[in-house]
């Protein structure tokens, strides 16, 4: 009787890092983490932008249309980057996103995956706003939602985040481009 080597037996497709297979969840989520930071220059540069335009003097003044307009950047990035295939930081983890049958998405497609990607934020900062919370529980709060909206992903059957299955997208592996 011929047993499969140990490593055939435990890995799971979506840990084994073949090439369209769905990334490792620490994979994912270091991309994340090098998007935030990515997107500190961007934020910063849009913020910039609108003080400018705006000839906002103080930083409480015309916060909601910064807000809105820090949002509608974000947005732009993300769609634009995403229907091409990749941010900088998937380029550099090696990540992809396609739709259901592994075709690149579409500008649509990215919105839609754009707007689903607030549910990472959204719902504990809804939960909190009628609460005078201070910062530090509101991180507490938001990171702990945001690692249980990741270990979701485990109960997905293709080990995807759950707003990438309503946006009908995949974040996949891809092999290194060839040197």
């Amino acid at each position: 009787m011929s047993a499969a080597p140990p490593a055939a037996r435990t890995a799971h497709p979506a840990q084994a890092g073949a090439p369209g297979a769905a990334p490792a969840l620490w994979r994912r989520m270091a991309c994340w983490l090098y998007e935030g930071l990515l997107m500190f220059a961007v934020v910063f540069i849009a913020g910039y932008l609108f003080g400018t335009l705006s000839q906002t003097r103080n930083a409480l003044d015309n916060r909601h249309a910064l807000q809105a307009f820090v949002c509608l950047v974000a947005g732009i990035y993300f769609t634009w980057f995403w229907a091409r295939g990749q941010t900088l930081a998937q380029k550099t983890w090696h990540l992809r996103v396609v739709d259901k049958t592994g075709r690149a998405v579409t500008e649509a497609r990215a919105l839609l995956r754009y707007l689903l990607c607030w549910l990472w934020f959204l719902p504990p900062l809804a939960a909190m706003a009628p609460f005078s919370l201070s910062a530090g529980a509101a991180a507490v709060i938001v990171s702990g939602w945001v690692a249980l909206w990741a270990l979701l992903s485990r109960f997905h059957p293709q080990r995807q985040f759950w707003h990438d299955a309503l946006a009908g997208t995949r974040l996949v592996h891809v092999d290194r481009p060839p040197k």
